[in-house]
């Protein structure tokens, strides 16, 4: 398994290494002693969870305030579109975002770690996607950015078929940056 740095603070590709046969393929899809060698920590990992959407759904903005969520993202199956934006106000990072294609081809693997808002579009008909997540969930630390919002202005792939209602209300990247006591975008 490789490990490479992306140009946001602390966010990690895995990139495992699938070994293909007459059967098919098989590949380690997580590895604790890879992780923690690269500063990855997810302790007992708290939740495991999927997804499954259809093409052009978008989930996301999302993220937690408090202590932040770390996560391990993964498309167990089909093709996204994965967007990340470092929220940490101390970060030199603070503010950008990475765009990740993640599929069930080249298994690479996004480490999201806490501070940051997280959402995918589903490009293929249908897309799983798995999140190993650091912490229980605590609703009353959900936070979310408009996935249309035109000063983040993200360039989705595909036209939007399906936003859940809590994604199609969410404030603005500015009412974020104002909660956040940040007057830069």
């Amino acid at each position: 398994m490789q490990v490479e740095e992306t140009e946001l603070a602390g966010v990690l590709l895995f990139r495992p290494t699938p070994h293909h046969d007459e059967r098919g393929l098989f590949t380690r899809t997580f590895d604790a002693a890879i992780a923690r060698a690269h500063g990855v920590d997810l302790g007992e990992a708290a939740q495991d969870s999927q997804s499954r959407s259809r093409r052009g759904v978008i989930r996301g903005l999302h993220g937690r305030s408090g202590r932040g969520e770390a996560k391990l993202v993964r498309c167990a199956h089909g093709v996204i579109l994965d967007i990340v934006i470092d929220i940490r106000p101390d970060s030199p990072t603070f503010g950008r975002r990475l765009q990740v294609r993640l599929d069930d081809t080249e298994f690479t693997h996004l480490y999201v770690p806490a501070g940051m808002l997280h959402g995918f579009q589903a490009l293929s008909e249908t897309a799983d996607v798995c999140y190993r997540i650091d912490r229980p969930h605590e609703p009353g630390e959900d936070i979310a950015v408009r996935y249309d919002d035109p000063d983040l202005a993200i360039d989705w792939p595909l036209p939007v078929t399906v936003v859940s209602p809590r994604d199609a209300q969410a404030p603005s990247w500015r009412s974020l940056l104002s909660a956040l006591g940040r007057d830069r975008g």
